[in-house]
């Protein structure tokens, strides 16, 4: 097994290494530097348009294949089509390729958030040629977009989310236990409905029927493919529907509670990230995480 793991990674190398050699040579080392400027960075006029060029594109991908599910699309329309994202795939194959070549970590980046999706962005191009439909899921290409936040200075704004994701990340057990407490509810009301209702009305024809309708019913959706007929179960339904109103406030406050911790006094943060849970938001002088206790000062021990 050892063996066979190192023939890969040995295979691996020879791979990449001819991979880089045979760039190199078409490239060479000074178009090599220029193309590191352009692509990984945005502080050259050169890399700032590269970057929206880029942006451009997924955004026009992106609404081919949005526009490639419409029925009835003239045959013309869909070759078209088809051409121009046959064409974007190539591009976007093209520059996963110079990036790994200019990287100077190119596993880092290959095995990225930001690699892995470059890479689904045209692969199910390639698949669609074998199995039909995959091409569909080039949709993922919007989250390419998210490097919007870096060509355009917006790292204030991801920033500001961290402490969105911080509040839910600290409120999710008592979210947890709100969301089990919402099932045991729909449960036990999809149950007392399904008894009440399914020798008179054939739309609660098991207690499954009657759970989605107390889910759709607590949530407020209210699709009315499912409705009570007798008196008991509108009086039931009548005290389930005022009852979730007061079930939509339960989550928004907890969550609104967590970002107005980390909102106030946001200027005596500090940017210590908590090894145990990820929290990185703590006031200057704290040497514990509030969120786990753990003590966030490697430094300390």
């Amino acid at each position: 097994m050892a063996d066979q793991d190192h023939h890969k990674k040995t295979f691996r190398d020879r791979f990449y290494r001819f991979f880089r050699w045979t760039l190199d040579k078409l490239i060479g080392p000074k178009r090599k530097r220029q193309l590191r400027h352009i692509i990984l960075y945005t502080d050259t006029p050169a890399g700032h348009r590269f970057d929206k060029f880029i942006v451009a594109l997924i955004v026009i991908s992106v609404l081919i294949v949005i526009v490639e599910t419409m029925p009835n699309l003239p045959k013309t329309v869909i070759w078209v089509l088809y051409g121009i994202e046959w064409l974007i795939t190539i591009l976007f194959t093209i520059e996963y390729v110079l990036r790994i070549y200019v990287e100077r970590n190119p596993g880092r980046y290959i095995f990225s958030f930001y690699g892995i999706v470059d890479l689904l962005s045209f692969l199910p191009t390639y698949i669609s040629i074998f199995f039909f439909g995959t091409q569909h899921l080039l949709i993922i290409r919007i989250l390419r977009l998210f490097r919007i936040f870096r060509i355009f200075k917006l790292g204030h704004f991801v920033s500001e989310g961290g402490i969105v994701v911080d509040a839910l990340r600290a409120s999710r057990v008592k979210i947890y236990v709100f969301l089990s407490f919402i099932l045991l509810m729909a449960t036990l009301v999809g149950s007392m409905m399904y008894m009440v209702e399914h020798a008179h009305n054939p739309l609660f024809k098991s207690i499954a029927s009657g759970i989605y309708w107390a889910i759709v019913t607590i949530t407020t959706v209210g699709y009315g493919d499912v409705i009570p007929v007798t008196t008991v179960g509108r009086m039931l339904s009548t005290v389930v529907m005022i009852l979730g109103y007061g079930v939509l406030a339960v989550p928004t406050g907890i969550v609104t509670a967590e970002i107005s911790n980390r909102v106030l006094d946001v200027s005596t943060f500090n940017r210590e990230v908590c090894r145990n849970c990820g929290n990185s938001h703590h006031f200057e002088d704290a040497r514990y995480c509030h969120n786990c206790g753990i003590k966030i000062h490697p430094s300390d021990n």
